[in-house]
């Protein structure tokens, strides 16, 4: 395939890698960045008032492929991931089959190649998510896996997710782990709270969250393994984690778009497309996420995105948890943490910092690194219109809400897979 070779011109370079962050030219050619041209490009293209950055790295998502691929499926998933800015992203393995073969690895990704993102995946760490029996990590790997998780559950049984780390540290994988306390859980619908109790609904305490991190927290420091943290959204979490990095524990952790910009006061519309797993939190946790974010204990920022159909969410109490997010990720945070952290830190929790946790390409346009780029407008405002969204299902729970900073072009691998004034 022949590459393009384009020159964005006058747009503001950010780089948090390297700490760039000025105004210049930034080229693109043979898929990759590069330090200039070697000959004329084929496409200039003015870019003033826009910011490029690396494009961004979402370390959890839903593909619902295989088996549910009337939700999504790994190209409808990468076209909207390609909206917002989205350039590489790693697939949750509770797919149906799950992921815990070296076969559905293979598949998956030999058939994401051509997709408007790169695809990654984290395998099953137990055969069939059931907590039970580890799946074989290393052919896993050798397949092309590059995480392990039982993402929708924790690890059953503990002593499995002690053998899980210590082989994980072996083969250099990162254990990504859903915390939850399922007994504490157990049918609850929201945030155990003031909202659920005036709605007579049961609710999840924060313990339930609060007790997985910190078996995943003792269970990591016992072997000096590492172990990544995913959808954090209570405040006792954020003080389990910021206690753990202070004593040196390898614990790295992220937080979702959702958590930073709602909370279960939105759940009084008995609205599904608001549950999900964990549940929105009050407003005290949505502070302790920001001045988690902000302080460096939560070193990442990912979607969860979990495509469901409307039939599947028309009624509250039946439906499944879950939300999209990649197309409005972006925004969202910039609604959420302009004022609070920089653009350049913001980049760092939803690109650099990731692809570093998960030891992939990204999160620089250093020369030679993959053409992987995303232009966006950080003032401009627009509000979410779920039938104008690129992927297959519509369950964002930002519907209506008027957002700051939009995504005006997207590059992947030095190829032009999204345009605003084009879609």
């Amino acid at each position: 395939m022949k590459h393009v070779r384009y020159e964005l011109k006058n747009v503001r370079i950010l780089d948090p890698v390297r700490r760039v962050d000025q105004v210049g030219s930034l080229f693109l050619e043979d898929g990759r960045m590069a330090a200039a041209l070697s000959g004329e490009p084929d496409q200039a293209m003015d870019c003033a008032g826009l910011v490029a950055a690396p494009g961004l790295v979402d370390m959890h998502v839903h593909l619902r492929d295989p088996g549910q691929t009337h939700k999504e499926d790994l190209f409808t998933a990468c076209k909207a991931a390609a909206a917002g800015g989205v350039t590489s992203l790693l697939a949750m393995p509770n797919t149906a089959p799950p992921m815990d073969s070296p076969e559905l690895v293979r598949d998956l990704l030999a058939r994401a190649r051509e997709a408007d993102a790169t695809v990654y995946t984290a395998a099953c760490v137990t055969r069939g998510i059931r907590g039970q029996e580890l799946t074989d990590f290393a052919a896993l790997k050798a397949a092309g896996a590059i995480a392990l998780s039982d993402d929708g559950k924790p690890v059953g049984r503990s002593s499995c997710l002690l053998e899980a780390l210590e082989r994980a540290k072996e083969l250099g994988l990162t254990l990504t782990a859903h915390c939850e306390d399922l007994d504490l859980a157990s049918g609850g619908l929201m945030n155990q709270g003031e909202v659920s109790r005036r709605l007579g609904l049961k609710g999840v305490p924060r313990a339930a969250e609060d007790c997985g991190v910190a078996r995943e927290i003792a269970a990591a420091a016992s072997l000096g393994a590492r172990v990544h943290i995913c959808h954090v959204s209570t405040r006792g979490s954020v003080a389990l984690i910021r206690e753990a990095k202070a004593r040196g524990v390898a614990v790295t952790a992220e937080t979702c778009p959702h958590y930073l910009l709602l909370t279960d006061q939105a759940l009084e519309s008995m609205d599904a497309d608001f549950r999900m797993n964990p549940p929105l939190g009050d407003e005290a946790d949505r502070q302790a996420l920001l001045e988690g974010l902000a302080d460096g204990t939560l070193d990442a920022i990912s979607t969860d995105h979990a495509p469901h159909t409307p039939e599947e969410k028309a009624d509250f109490i039946t439906a499944p948890n879950g939300s999209i997010g990649m197309e409005t990720s972006l925004a969202a945070v910039l609604t959420a943490l302009t004022g609070r952290l920089g653009l350049g830190q913001i980049m760092e929790k939803m690109s650099a910092n990731p692809a570093r946790i998960l030891n992939i390409p990204g999160g620089s346009l250093e020369p030679g690194v993959p053409g992987d780029v995303v232009l966006f407008d950080p003032a401009r405002k627009w509000t979410v219109d779920p039938d104008k969204l690129h992927g297959r299902s519509k369950n964002t729970p930002f519907k209506g809400m008027e957002l700051t900073g939009r995504v005006v072009m997207t590059f992947s691998r030095g190829r032009l897979v999204y345009r605003l004034d084009q879609n």
